[in-house]
């Protein structure tokens, strides 16, 4: 069956990773609508709130609902079996999971404003991992989209990870049963990004990160 590379969705892309978004109160936290935001400042926020860093402009998370769980569990349970057959050095992990994604090799706390909550990911270089999560980009990506997120997923993040070094980001749609792929190419850019959907039978789905992997979509869809 031939590939088709398209969008599931029509977004349109900005010229830049940055978004200025508005500012809410959060919590109990009375948060500064002018400041940017690190990593050392979000080290201080020991309220229950989920929250991921984009350019220091703070981005509220909220629970995921069954299926966005569901899918997110099959997906990580496919790979997680995957990757300790092959004895792999690869690990995989789940949300929440801090991963940092330092701008210009600046690792001080104080100096990281991309602090993100992938919903799977994958890391095979395992000098990035430390007690607080991963520094640097993960070798995979995935994220479960939903309409609410969907904009933050091919904009927000999308820019983010192709900055980062991200080699692969896959965009899951369950409500579709679809998935995007981006591959990073040697211009430190995305490709186009390859859909597959159940609708028009293209439900297998190579790992490039994984090789030997393959994920069918009628199985990481399934009730």
């Amino acid at each position: 069956m031939e590939e088709k590379k398209v969008k599931p969705y029509d977004v349109t892309l900005p010229e830049t990773g940055r978004v200025e978004e508005p500012f809410v109160m959060y919590g109990t936290l009375d948060l500064d609508e002018s400041k940017r935001y690190t990593y050392a400042d979000y080290l201080t926020w020991l309220d229950d709130k989920r929250r991921e860093l984009i350019n220091g402009l703070i981005h509220l998370m909220s629970a995921p609902n069954e299926l966005h769980a569901r899918v997110s569990f099959n997906w990580g349970y496919w790979m997680s079996n995957f990757i300790r057959k092959r004895k792999s050095k690869c690990r995989i992990y789940h949300a929440p999971f801090d991963v940092r994604l330092p701008i210009n090799g600046e690792t001080a706390n104080d100096k990281i404003y991309n602090v993100v909550q992938p919903d799977i990911c994958v890391v095979c270089d395992l000098s990035k991992l430390d007690d607080k999560g991963c520094i640097g980009a993960p070798d995979l990506v995935v994220e479960v989209s939903s309409p609410s997120t969907s904009q933050r997923d091919l904009n927000h993040k999308f820019f983010l990870y192709e900055s980062s070094g991200v080699s692969e980001y896959w965009v899951v749609y369950p409500n579709d049963k679809a998935v995007t792929v981006f591959l990073l190419q040697p211009t430190g850019k995305f490709d186009a990004g390859t859909t597959y959907e159940v609708i028009n039978e293209q439900t297998k789905v190579p790992v490039q990160t994984l090789e030997g992997l393959i994920i069918d979509l009628e199985e990481l869809f399934e009730d």
